[in-house]
């Protein structure tokens, strides 16, 4: 067994024991290393920055856009019927051929359907929108689905997890696994879940997708970073949702 599906196997060990023993899943949110000032910020929807961003999704949820004329409630309806949407995903989409997380679907969407321009990756009405959409599964258990595609696609993101990079030479697993909990620059090094995205970060005084951040992970160990909407990187989420199986949707987050 690789190392990362070793990773996987682990987490799931300790929560199963650990539920089955009547005491607290052992796999911690990053929410539960911040301050207690950072954690009233996300429990607070009015304080919550990404509030802002929340209410720009849902303009554009009921906004027409393209030469289709379509909005996306006049496909799904209200958001509350994408209540569960972000806590499977990525996912295996049929028409695509290949594993898409929910950024790739939603923009999918956008092209294919209200035949609009693509959105730049990272910019604020694509966010936005992500984000709003996500918000619909707070409080939700994660649930990846238990499909092939999205099992081989997990599977390259488990050696992604663990391969080292960079000019430091490092992986994900040095500092997610086996240094979690300890400190670096003072901060402490969190296990890493994807539970909150797209998170509003005080480093970046905005609202961003995993991706941002995974990519900011790689630039910092001085590796070159994949590309927004890379195969590499939707394996890599694959990966990260399934070691988070059962962990609670937060969207959206608030981090350091």
């Amino acid at each position: 067994m690789k190392q990362g599906s070793a990773a996987v196997a682990f987490f799931a060990l300790l929560a199963a024991t650990a539920l089955a023993q009547g005491i607290a899943d052992p796999r911690r949110s990053g929410f539960d290393d911040m301050g207690t000032a950072l954690q009233a910020i996300q429990r607070d929807d009015f304080s919550n920055p990404a509030a802002l961003w929340l209410a720009e999704g849902e303009s554009a949820w009921n906004r027409q856009a393209g030469s289709a004329g379509k909005s996306c409630a006049d496909c799904h309806g209200g958001p509350e019927n994408m209540r569960g949407v972000a806590a499977r995903y990525p996912a295996y989409d049929t028409m695509l051929g290949r594993v898409v997380n929910l950024d790739g679907k939603i923009e999918d969407c956008r092209i294919r359907r209200q035949k609009a321009d693509p959105l730049p990756h990272e910019s604020r009405a694509r966010v936005a929108l992500e984000a709003f959409v996500a918000r619909q599964s707070r409080g939700l258990p994660i649930v990846p689905p238990d499909e092939p595609n999205v099992g081989a696609a997990a599977a390259a993101g488990s050696a992604l997890f663990t391969r080292r990079m960079g000019q430091l030479d490092l992986s994900c697993a040095q500092c997610h696994e086996q240094r979690a909990g300890q400190r670096l620059a003072g901060s402490i090094i969190p296990q890493g879940h994807p539970t909150g995205y797209p998170v509003y970060r005080s480093e970046w005084q905005s609202v961003g997708t995993l991706q941002r951040r995974l990519r900011n992970c790689m630039i910092g160990v001085r590796a070159e970073a994949f590309a927004y909407g890379s195969p590499e990187f939707v394996a890599l989420e694959a990966f990260l949702m399934r070691r988070a199986a059962g962990m609670t949707i937060e969207t959206p987050a608030v981090r350091p």
